[in-house]
């Protein structure tokens, strides 16, 4: 004969408490006694009694799930924004499902089908190119989920984000470069019309300006914070008559491709040219050389952004705009030095 599933009450008659006791101590621990936590969740690992969170959700009018639409999943900087977002949702038993928005079989229509309160409670965007379509339903005060943006922003519409501080990054790497004696600069960008090409272009251009040097718009090389985009840089920057001294890489992915490229051409970094990226991923202290680079705080940028949306979500209610914009730092390794003359 079948056993019968736990309920909420064995845990209770085993604990000694009542079931309103087991429910806040399972779905809201920070709400009862330390003690009387432990109890309970003693008990319901002896009885094998396990929370029904479909149900819960049912109750809630929730589907226990939020969307994360992310430009380039096989990016690896996204990675670690990614583990903030599911750091933060797994406190609050909340699901996650990765939507890689840049693939050929992504449609808008599939992301709308997110804004409708049955198949998310939320949306956390990592592209700030969101078709306007997308946007304008997610703006339009209809029901649909909240959207919080993550380390991209839109300037189309109302929405609350969390961004690390570009603008200050690029003054950063122009300050670095010019403290070390360099006093021709260039500047791989990413795609013009992208948020933060715009914040880091502006820092960089107004700390040369403090320092009174002239930016050559010969030595911006356009590129999308791409490994080829960098090699492709450094294919323009060879055919120069005259090159800069120095290169700041609005990514690390381009500063890589950058350097790569120069190497095949028996160019030295940072002996010929020094190099500052933005990001540093994971790999920027172990390339060769070692890359300097200005560092978000990217795991708080997704935890951030998913505690963010978490707040809205629970209150059920219309969210002011927020912005959060998180500091970066400088990280100084291998791949600038001082400009020899």
């Amino acid at each position: 004969m079948e056993s019968k599933a736990p309920k909420i009450t064995d845990v209770a008659r085993l604990a000694g408490v009542s079931t309103a006791t087991v429910s806040r101590a399972l779905s809201k621990p920070e709400t009862v006694a330390e003690s009387t936590r432990n109890t309970v969740l003693a008990a319901a690992e002896k009885t094998g009694y396990r929370v029904n969170l479909s149900a819960r959700n049912l109750r809630r009018q929730r589907t226990g799930a939020i969307v994360v639409l992310v430009p380039n999943i096989g990016n690896p900087f996204f990675s670690e924004i990614l583990a903030g977002i599911e750091t933060a949702l797994s406190e609050a038993d909340i699901n996650m499902l990765v939507v890689d928005t840049r693939q050929a079989h992504m449609k808008p229509q599939l992301v709308l089908e997110y804004l409708h309160a049955t198949r998310a409670d939320g949306i956390i965007a990592l592209d700030g190119s969101l078709p306007d379509a997308i946007l304008s339903v997610a703006s339009s005060g209809s029901g649909a989920p909240p959207i919080i943006f993550a380390c991209e922003w839109t300037p189309k519409g109302e929405f609350s984000s969390v961004r690390a501080n570009n603008t200050r990054g690029g003054a950063l790497a122009i300050s670095h470069l010019a403290g070390l004696g360099h006093r021709t600069i260039g500047m791989i960008t990413g795609p013009d019309d992208n948020v933060l090409t715009h914040d880091r272009s502006r820092g960089a251009l107004k700390a040369l300006a403090a320092e009174s040097l002239v930016f050559n718009p010969l030595h911006r090389f356009s590129g999308d914070f791409s490994l080829d985009a960098g090699a492709r840089a450094a294919q323009a920057w060879l055919q120069l008559d005259q090159r800069p001294s120095a290169v700041f890489c609005q990514s690390d992915q381009m500063a890589f491709g950058f350097i790569s490229e120069l190497a095949l051409n028996d160019v030295s970094v940072p002996d010929d040219v020094s190099v500052v990226g933005f990001d540093d991923i994971a790999i920027a202290k172990r390339f060769i050389p070692a890359l300097t680079t200005l560092r978000q705080p990217r795991k708080k940028i997704g935890m951030s952004a998913a505690r963010m949306l978490i707040n809205h979500i629970q209150t059920n209610t219309s969210p002011a705009v927020e912005t959060t914009i998180l500091e970066v730092e400088l990280i100084v390794r291998g791949s600038t030095k001082a400009f020899a003359g």
